[in-house]
């Protein structure tokens, strides 16, 4: 017991020691492989946690860069120059020795110049590192005119100074491309392995996802990691659902180092919202329209409202397009548009222009019943009401402050079923068509405006949507989002139900039921931030965003609306840059602040705010575990790890997260020293397993993707094997067999298993075009793994359990193509797996059969009483232990990944079965793996900080 404590404060101590070295800000932390955006202090908290607005001239450091984050309180002229850019760049030049950019001229390439109300311009410069782009490398310039002169007010932003990687990519966008994609293939495979019934035909033809590689680009992790950009979209070969994802793969290995979904949507489910890439635009067309009309129509709460549209004589009709607000001096059609696109599916909006649709059109101006059934009316009203707000408010015209035209499209469907979520895409709102329960979404007023202030970050911060810059992305959409809804109904901010989110949009159910989030949810960091990877919620974006929008919706009651909202716009279009986290978003909302003269009450109000709900300097340090960390600070990303025979291994980087990865092995109860297994030599080394005598893994390099292994006890690395597509991340070893799956010509995933002495004796299943094999597991000379064959024009699933030995296949079970099949364990008595036979109903049942098949049973059944949603197990001869979430509709701790335990021989019928969680942590428990009797390893994300830790037995009820 005095070693498992003085282990764990060792590493506790560990983590302080690098906060306050300075450890991942809102910027570093989103490309690291934890997956996480994590912020540390950049200024010294005072007594009390608060920290002190920045006085005049205040510099305050920036993290893992020598140039400051945020320099506020200053007036110095400004070189004379013909631009702003040119004169924001003379001046970091002329104060090299303040923010340590040798270069400004080479390195920062203008981005954006926005002048607003009273002559401020603030310059966004785009750092480049021998002239590729850095991702949320963003420093901003921001100055006055006086006297006929440019004065620099200020800076902030994310300059990385210690960037020194070359810039010449050894893998080909075409390799990029693919690797990319069967990244995303693999990802979407082992988080959901249900199978939507019919799409099975679909994937035989063309790959369902198609990546397009977008340049190459600079991640900032320590010296720098090369990537190519690649961003990948299509349909989900499981579910059905629309995919678009944006990954980064190592320019030089091959390996995705980074990967999120660029659909942002407006709940946390897992429908799709928009892209942050601008997709292919509609094209700008002469429009045939009479002067413009008033008309009317009625909204989905009863409403009558008036509607600025027109009369298109092309068409006979009136439509929902109003030319009023937005200056169109050359009359290219710049206008609000609602467009009717009932029953278009979202994959066929995301990112593109659906074909066919047309602006909703009447016979006369008073709009009828279909247009308010759609959502039409509220839309085309609350896009007005939104536009006036920005542009009444905030002197900004349209989303981009240049009167862009907005375009909303309503009645989209998913797949001929109910769409509940609505997004933005970088063109044009989107908006679901609701169901029984939930009115279509531009019913609501602050969805309006959650949705078009995604546009408005867009073309200010540009906040990343991932991780804490994503939720600030979220907290920013509620704010303004429900500041436009409040205002338009006359709600107070002091009511307790002004800060409830989409809280108009049901049809029978209270508006504190229907609700979304809650930004009076009271939220804070040290009690309710979630540390989860980018595959769950991209990174906490909804899960956490209430922390922060929660702050200022607090602050806003204190300083009253019209000043509070004033100093958050002020924030984002003048302050924040993409990479952001919530200790940043604190000193842009306090500096804006600032520059608007708030005084000592309203700034002590404003500390008050952040600080009742947690986001102070150094708040990750009060995150506690109830596990023994093995292995500190991966830095890793989309990699598993394995355990046997008493030992772990797992995948590593270094402490920057930019070195390519290397596999160590360690005891499991703690003792010793991890052991370095992999060479250094450029590759990722990644998914290792063990059965406690060898370690074998994956080696992702140019020339393609190797299986390696290597004794425990030392020797030479062998190579098993070898494709130039990737490799799924299911490998396995017991004793002299190895197995793992793999991806073949387009995609399709075969399971291969080999003899560790002799690689060329090798046994492969599927891969073809109608026949895949995947999840496989081995032990004491079985192999288990799922088929999906089709006989007869029907796809059959199957699950698998060979005799190495003698190559004697049994069938376990056999299910029809509606059935889903998941991940294996197999051990020396019992073969277990994962199955989902009822599709929607948000459980899986965990299955038993004894070693030849025989005495199959459910330890829990997937109809049964608390039966859980499990996407991924591991078992021990005396435990099984599962991924799984809870079914719920509301993201919360508890529906996290967490892991389960059952007991392996126990009496489905016996509650003593189910042991209950292994481990309490608040975050994300990912990739299980079984160690000695009860004991599990897994890769825990509470921190924010990815760690390997372990517990010899489960925690049981977690209260």
């Amino acid at each position: 017991m005095r070693k498992r404590g003085a282990r764990v404060a060792r590493a506790r101590r560990a983590r302080r020691s690098r906060a306050r070295r300075g450890g991942l800000s809102g910027a570093a932390a989103l490309i690291s492989a934890a997956a996480l955006v994590v912020s540390t202090a950049p200024a010294e908290a005072a007594p009390g946690g608060k920290v002190p607005p920045p006085s005049p001239g205040e510099v305050i450091p920036g993290q893992e860069t020598k140039t400051p984050s945020l320099v506020d309180g200053i007036r110095e002229k400004a070189p004379r120059a013909t631009s702003a850019a040119d004169a924001a760049r003379a001046h970091l030049e002329q104060k090299e020795s303040r923010y340590r950019i040798a270069e400004p001229g080479r390195d920062l390439k203008s981005a954006r110049t926005t002048t607003a109300p009273g002559g401020q311009e603030t310059v966004r410069l785009q750092q480049k590192h021998r002239g590729v782009a850095v991702l949320g490398g963003q420093y901003v310039v921001r100055m006055e005119h006086e006297g006929g002169e440019r004065v620099v007010t200020g800076t902030s932003g994310k300059y990385f100074t210690g960037l020194r990687t070359g810039t010449a990519a050894e893998v080909s966008a075409e390799v990029a491309v693919e690797r990319a994609v069967d990244s995303v293939l693999t990802d979407l495979t082992t988080k959901n392995f249900t199978r939507k019934a019919g799409a099975d035909e679909a994937d035989d033809g063309e790959l369902p996802l198609k990546g397009t590689a977008r340049g190459l680009v600079v991640l900032p992790k320590g010296e720098g990691v090369l990537t190519r950009h690649v961003t990948v979209r299509g349909t989900d070969p499981a579910t059905g659902e629309p995919v678009l994802r944006e990954v980064y793969v190592d320019a030089r290995a091959g390996y995705p180092v980074l990967q999120y979904s660029g659909i942002k949507t407006f709940g946390s489910g897992t429908g799709p919202h928009a892209t942050g890439r601008a997709p292919a635009a509609r094209p700008a067309a002469r429009v045939r329209a009479e002067p413009r009309e008033r008309g009317s129509g009625v909204k989905l709460d009863g409403e009558s409202v008036a509607l600025d549209v027109e009369r298109d004589t092309w068409r006979g009709q009136y439509v929902l397009r109003d030319t009023t607000r937005i200056p169109d001096d050359e009359g290219w059609g710049r206008t609000l548009s609602t467009w009717d696109a009932r029953d278009t599916s979202v994959g066929e909006v995301i990112g593109q222009w659906p074909p066919g649709i047309q602006e909703f059109g009447s016979p006369t101006t008073a709009f009828g019943k279909d247009a308010t059934d759609a959502g039409a009316v509220d839309a085309h009203w609350g896009g007005a009401r939104v536009f006036d707000y920005f542009k009444d408010k905030h002197g900004r015209v349209s989303l981009d402050g240049h009167g862009m035209t907005v375009n909303s499209l309503v009645g989209v469907v998913n797949g001929g079923h109910p769409y509940v979520n609505a997004f933005w895409d970088g063109e044009k709102m989107v908006y679901g068509n609701g169901d029984e329960e939930y009115r279509p979404l531009s019913a609501g007023l602050d969805v309006v405006g959650h949705e078009m202030t995604h546009g408005v970050v867009e073309h200010t911060a540009a906040l990343v949507y991932a991780g804490q810059s994503g939720a600030l992305n979220e907290a920013i959409a509620d704010y303004f989002g429900n500041a436009i809804e409040t205002g338009a109904y006359g709600v107070p901010t002091a009511d307790p139900d002004s800060g409830l989110v989409g809280d108009r949009l049901c049809r029978t159910r209270s508006p504190r039921d229907c609700a979304f989030r809650d930004l009076n949810d009271g939220r804070n960091t040290a009690k309710h931030f979630l540390g989860v990877g980018f595959g769950t919620d991209n990174g906490g974006v909804h899960l956490n965003s209430t922390i922060f929008a929660g702050a200022l919706w607090d602050a806003r009651e204190d300083l009253g609306d019209t000043l509070a909202d004033k100093i958050v716009y002020r924030a984002l279009a003048q302050y924040l840059t993409p990479l952001d986290g919530f200790i940043e978003g604190r000193a842009a909302v306090l500096a804006a602040a600032g520059d608007l003269n708030a005084d000592a009450g309203q700034l002590k109000a404003l500390h008050r705010a952040f600080n009742a709900h947690g986001i102070v300097p150094g708040w990750e340090l009060a995150l506690g575990v109830d596990s023994d960390t093995l292995l500190d600070r991966v830095n890793t990303h989309d990699t598993r790890l394995g355990s046997g025979g008493a030992w772990w291994t797992a995948s590593r980087s270094n402490e920057a997260g930019s070195e390519p990865y290397s596999v160590w092995a360690g005891r499991a109860d703690g003792s010793g020293q991890p052991k370095l297994m992999s060479p250094n030599d450029g590759r990722y080394h990644v998914n290792p397993a063990t059965d406690g005598k060898t370690v074998v893994w994956q080696a992702h390099g140019p020339t393609g993707v190797d299986v390696l292994a290597r004794p425990l006890a030392g020797g030479p690395v062998k190579k098993l094997w070898h494709n130039s597509r990737g490799v799924a991340d299911a490998v396995d070893i017991d004793g002299d067999v190895v197995t793992f799956s793999h991806y073949n010509h387009g995609g399709r995933q075969g399971v291969t298993y080999l003899s560790l002495k002799d690689p060329a004796n090798k046994v492969s299943f599927g891969g073809g075009t109608y026949h895949r094999s995947y999840f496989p597991s081995v032990s004491d000379g079985k192999v288990a793994y799922q088929e999906r064959r089709r006989v007869r024009a029907e796809y059959a699933y199957t699950t698998r359990l060979v005799d190495v030995a003698t190559g004697e296949s049994t069938v376990v079970e056999q299910v029809p193509g509606s059935t889903g099949l998941g991940p294996t364990a197999v051990t020396g008595t019992h073969v277990f797996w994962l199955r989902d036979a009822v599709q929607g109903d948000g459980t899986t049942s965990l299955r038993r059969a004894d070693i030849d098949g025989s005495h199959l049973v459910d330890l829990t059944p997937e109809d049964a009483p608390g039966a859980l949603n499990a996407y991924d197990l591991t078992a021990s001869d005396e435990a099984v232990t599962v991924g799984a979430r809870l079914p719920d509709t509301t993201w919360r701790n508890e529906t996290l990944a967490k892991l389960w335990q059952f007991a392996a021989s126990g009496d489905p019928k016996d509650p003593a079965t189910r042991k209950g969680r292994v481990s309490c942590n608040r975050g994300e428990q990912l990739s299980a793996a079984a160690g000695p009797g009860s004991q599990v390893v897994w890769i825990d994300a509470t921190t924010g900080i990815s760690e390997v830790v372990t517990r010899k037995r489960p925690a049981g009820t977690c209260s």
